[in-house]
């Protein structure tokens, strides 16, 4: 099985975890990872790490000088340009899946690249509504809404929207029981703290009618939904902004959890954390655990 690495932003820490973890990830399947050899070079070197020589690579144009922990316009393009290599890799059936390694949004920005993140591009891509998983074994949690100011949260809450967003990622997890999260406190006190909570009421209704089972519950109350009780409950979660959902994420599972997109015709998934820019090329020691599971998750996808 093949799999692109999108190599993410060249002054963060994703070329130490791709070259720290290859012999793990060579037994999983065949990585292709998507980077020049200039660059490989010059950022091993910085490491002080040898390239494997069964390192394959699927080249990406550019030369610029790597500046470890440092936004720059030169990164954010060679990111993206890694990863709409790997994209299309993947759509030509080239590989069978794609993983990415993190990007820094600032670095895209600077760089004159709209988008905020890898989902949007995929969206745009494919023209599909991708849906962003976040998780790991243990819980998963989707996002209604992404990379937007929380200020605008509120006017996205839609009766229409939450409906289809729910119906695409059921026919995505096939799973049977999924927490749906209110978007104010106490879930609005039925009205007292809001009204977005009778736009969400509606989504669920119409979709379990159209699925005609009892797939979707809630919305639940945010500040317990991820209690211990509740996680026995559930596995899966929909969450009405990002923070709602990555918050309880990363203080409980930080290092195991990776990003999945959902609703594309590709597989992808993602390490669950940034480009640690305090400890690049500083010879810290960096998780491997995010990247191997998936890794693991793509494989498991492919079959």
């Amino acid at each position: 099985m093949k799999i692109a690495i999108s190599i993410g932003d060249l002054n963060g820490v994703g070329l130490q975890i791709a070259l720290e973890a290859h012999e793990k990830i060579k037994k999983l399947c065949t990585p292709i990872y998507c980077i020049n050899k200039d660059l490989l070079k010059d950022g091993a070197k910085l490491l002080n790490l040898d390239v494997p020589e069964d390192f394959e690579i699927e080249k990406v144009k550019g030369k610029f000088t790597i500046k470890p922990g440092t936004v720059t316009k030169d990164a954010g393009a060679y990111s993206f340009d890694s990863f709409t290599t790997a994209i299309k890799l993947a759509s030509k059936k080239k590989v069978d899946a794609i993983v990415t390694l993190p990007i820094n949004k600032e670095s895209w920005n600077k760089a004159d690249l709209h988008y905020k993140g890898h989902t949007e591009v995929l969206r745009d891509y494919f023209g599909k509504d991708a849906i962003m998983m976040l998780g790991c074994s243990k819980m998963f949690v989707a996002l209604y809404t992404e990379h937007i100011a929380f200020r605008k949260v509120a006017k996205r809450i839609e009766e229409e929207k939450i409906t289809k967003f729910l119906l695409d990622f059921y026919r995505n997890v096939k799973q049977t029981n999924i927490a749906v999260l209110g978007l104010n406190p106490h879930a609005s006190d039925n009205g007292v703290l809001g009204d977005e909570e009778v736009e969400i009421v509606k989504a669920i209704k119409n979709a379990n009618k159209e699925l005609g089972k009892n797939i979707f519950k809630g919305p639940l109350v945010p500040d317990t939904a991820f209690s211990p009780m509740n996680r026995k409950r559930y596995k899966h979660y929909v969450c009405m902004y990002h923070d709602q959902g990555l918050i309880p994420l990363k203080a409980l599972y930080f290092e195991e959890s990776i990003n999945v997109s959902l609703n594309i015709p590709i597989i992808r998934t993602s390490v669950d954390h940034g480009t640690a820019f305090d400890i690049a090329y500083k010879n810290s020691k960096v998780s491997l655990k995010s990247y191997i599971n998936a890794v693991k998750e793509a494989i498991n996808l492919s079959k």
